[in-house]
C-alpha cells in the first residue's frame, strides 16, 4: 500500500499540514467518531462562515472523459442530479446528523455519477444489519451477556448475538479491502461485527451504523489479539491440525467447542487455514459465538464459491462485479479531519479542470522495477489510450491559448520523482492538443508508516482524492489502487507487471479487487466441495495470474 508522504514544499508540490497530536487529555479519539445533535447546531454557521459556499464543487467545467469502451463518461448535469443522491440509490442511512460526519452525505457531489443502483434486497439487509448493531453491540444487555458468556469460556449455539472481531494487519488499503470482506462475512452469518482500533487508526473514518458504534471496547476480555498470528493454539487451522475441533459432521455434531476461534486469513495462511473457506467449515463456526479475523486480503471471491451463501449473495449482488463498490461506499466515510485535507486540496489544485486523471504509483519492493521503466510504462500507457495528450517537440514556443482546456494530473507515490519528470515533460513543451497538463502531488514520504496516525490521515485523504478521478491509472496488486476504484467505481487502467506483459497497461474490467492469494481451487475437495455454478464467475484478475477475481 502507498504511503502518503512528507511535508516538504517544492515545484509542482503541496505539502498537506499535519493535523496536531493524535491523542487527546482524555484519551485517544474515537475512529469513527460521532457527533450529538446539539454539536451540528453549533458547526454549521461556523462551517458556512469559515467556507461558505465553497465546500461543493462546481461542475459548470466539466468535461467527459474517453471510456474504455469508446463512449464518454456522464455529462456534468447527469453528474449535479447524481450529487443530489446523497444516500447512494438507498445504501446509506439517513439517521445521521449531517455535520457529524460532512464527507458521508458530500461525497457523491465530488464522484462521477455511478452507474451501478444497489439492490433493494441489499438495501434492505442493510437496514436489517443495522438494527441488529443496535440490539447487539457495544455495552449493550445482550453484548454484555455474551462477553460474560466469553469470559466463563463456554460455548453455547443458542447466543442470540454472535460477533465477528476484525484485527487489522498490514498497511491501510489492505485493511479497507479485508474490513469490507469481514463485514459481508457478518451479514452472511448474522453476526454482529466489531473492530479492533490501534492508536494509527484513530479518527481516520466515522461510524458506519446509526445509534452505535463499531469500536471493540477496550476492555475486551481477550488480551493480545493483536499479537495472534500462524502459531496461536486458538487459530482455526491449527485446532484443526491438533484435533481439538473437528468439521467432520458427523464427529463434531455432539463436541464441545471453544468459546471463540482465531481466524487467521493473511496472505501466509497455511493448508489448514484455508480449509475455512469450505462448507463444512462454515457449518461448524456458526455455533461459535465469537470470531477473531486477521486478514490482510480481499477474500470475498472465495465467499461465492461457498454453496450455502449462493441464494443470498445472488440476492444481494445481481451484479457480482459491484460488491465492493457497494460496501466500500457504505462503510467507509473519512473523518471530519480527513475530510478537510481532501476539500482543501481538491479546491485548491484540482476542482476547476476540464478533466482530473488520477495516477497511482507503487513500486513494490519484493517485484521491484527499474525507475526508467516504470516511468515509461505511466507515459506509454497514458499516451497509448488517450488519457494525456503526446507532447510537440517541434513547437516549444507554441504559448498556451486562454480557452486551452486544462487536464489536472493527481499523482500519488512515496517517490516524488515519476511526478517531477511527468511535470517537467509538459511545462517544458506543448502539447501535440494544445490543451494544458498540470501534475499535482500531495506527498511523498519515502517510505510506508503505517504505524503512524499522521500518515494514515494523509494516505487516506489521498485514497479519496483519487477516487475523484475521471479516469484512473493504478498499479497492479495494490490495494490502495483497489480501494480507490471501488470508491469512485473506476474501471481502471492497470500498470502491468513488465515482465510478465509486452503492453504498458490493460483495461480492468471493473472496480472489483483481486484476491491475490487464494487458496487452492481443490482445497475443499474432502469438506463440501466448492459451488460449481459460482465458479465460472471467480476467474483469474487482470493484474495477478494467481489472484482471483469477481466477474459477471
Amino acid at each position: 500500500m502507498e504511503a502518503i508522504t512528507g511535508t516538504r514544499r517544492s515545484r509542482g508540490y503541496h505539502s498537506l499540514e499535519i493535523a496536531g497530536d493524535a491523542e487527546t487529555k482524555g484519551g485517544r479519539r474515537a475512529w469513527m467518531r460521532w457527533a450529538a445533535p446539539a454539536a451540528c447546531v453549533l458547526c454549521v454557521p461556523l462551517l458556512l462562515l469559515l467556507v461558505g459556499d465553497h465546500w461543493r464543487p462546481s461542475f459548470d467545467w466539466f468535461q467527459g472523459a474517453t471510456h474504455p469502451k469508446g463512449s464518454t463518461s456522464v455529462s456534468s448535469s447527469v453528474v449535479r442530479e447524481a450529487s443530489k443522491d446523497k444516500l447512494l440509490g438507498g445504501l446509506l442511512s439517513a439517521e445521521f446528523e449531517d455535520c457529524s460526519c460532512f464527507s458521508r452525505y458530500r461525497s457523491a457531489a465530488y464522484r462521477k455519477a455511478s452507474p451501478h443502483l444497489p439492490s433493494p434486497y441489499l438495501v434492505e439487509r442493510l437496514r436489517r444489519y443495522e438494527a441488529l448493531h443496535r440490539k447487539c453491540g457495544p455495552n449493550t444487555e445482550l453484548y454484555k451477556k455474551s462477553i460474560e458468556r466469553l469470559k466463563s469460556k463456554q460455548s453455547s449455539a443458542a447466543m442470540e448475538c454472535n460477533y465477528i472481531v476484525w484485527i487489522p494487519h498490514y498497511g491501510l488499503g489492505n485493511r479497507v479491502v479485508s474490513l469490507v470482506s469481514s463485514f459481508l462475512y457478518a451479514i452472511l452469518n448474522d453476526r454482529v461485527l466489531l473492530v479492533h482500533v490501534p492508536h494509527e487508526l484513530t479518527d481516520l473514518f466515522c461510524e458506519p451504523f446509526p445509534g452505535t458504534s463499531w469500536v471493540l471496547p477496550s476492555d475486551f476480555p481477550v488480551h493480545n489479539f493483536q499479537n495472534f498470528d500462524k502459531d496461536t493454539p486458538q487459530s482455526f487451522g491449527n485446532m484443526l491440525r491438533d484435533k481439538v475441533i473437528s468439521i467432520d459432521m458427523r464427529s463434531s455434531a455432539n463436541a464441545t467447542l471453544p468459546a471463540y476461534v482465531y481466524l487467521h486469513l493473511p496472505w501466509y495462511y497455511n493448508e489448514w487455514d484455508k480449509l475455512f473457506f469450505c462448507q463444512d467449515a462454515q457449518q461448524m463456526l456458526r455455533k461459535v459465538p465469537w470470531l477473531l479475523l486477521k486478514s490482510d486480503h480481499y477474500f470475498v471471491p472465495s465467499l461465492f464459491l461457498v454453496e450455502e451463501y449462493d441464494d443470498e449473495l445472488r440476492r444481494l449482488f445481481p451484479e457480482r462485479t459491484t460488491v465492493f463498490h457497494h460496501l466500500v461506499r457504505y462503510l467507509f466515510h473519512p473523518s471530519n479531519t480527513v475530510w478537510g485535507y481532501v476539500t482543501r486540496y481538491y479546491h485548491a489544485y484540482l476542482a476547476k479542470a476540464d478533466k482530473r486523471v488520477g495516477i497511482q504509483i507503487r513500486n513494490l519492493k519484493n517485484e521491484p522495477v527499474p525507475f526508467e521503466t516504470l516511468l515509461g510504462q505511466i507515459v506509454n500507457c497514458s499516451s497509448k489510450e488517450g488519457i494525456l495528450p503526446s507532447i510537440d517537440l517541434r513547437h516549444t514556443a507554441r504559448p498556451a491559448e486562454d480557452d486551452a482546456k486544462v487536464t489536472a494530473v493527481f499523482t500519488t507515490s512515496l517517490d516524488s520523482g515519476y511526478s517531477d519528470r511527468i511535470r517537467d515533460m509538459y511545462y517544458e513543451h506543448a502539447t501535440t492538443t494544445g490543451e494544458i497538463v498540470g501534475v499535482y502531488q500531495a506527498s511523498h514520504e519515502g517510505k510506508q508508516q503505517t504505524e503512524h496516525q499522521n500518515h494514515n490521515v494523509k494516505a487516506l485523504s489521498e485514497i479519496t482524492l483519487l477516487s475523484f478521478s475521471d479516469v484512473l491509472i493504478t498499479t497492479a496488486c495494490s490495494t490502495f489502487g483497489y480501494v480507490a476504484q471501488g470508491l469512485g467505481g473506476l474501471e481502471p487502467l492497470i500498470l502491468t507487471k513488465p515482465w510478465k506483459s509486452k503492453l504498458p497497461c490493460r483495461w480492468a474490467e471493473s472496480p472489483e479487487p483481486c484476491f491475490l492469494i487464494p487458496p487452492p481451487s481443490d482445497v475443499c475437495r474432502d469438506h463440501g466441495g466448492i459451488n460449481k455454478k459460482m465458479a465460472q464467475h471467480v476467474r483469474q484478475c487482470e493484474d495477478e495470474n494467481g489472484g482471483v477475481k469477481l466477474f459477471d
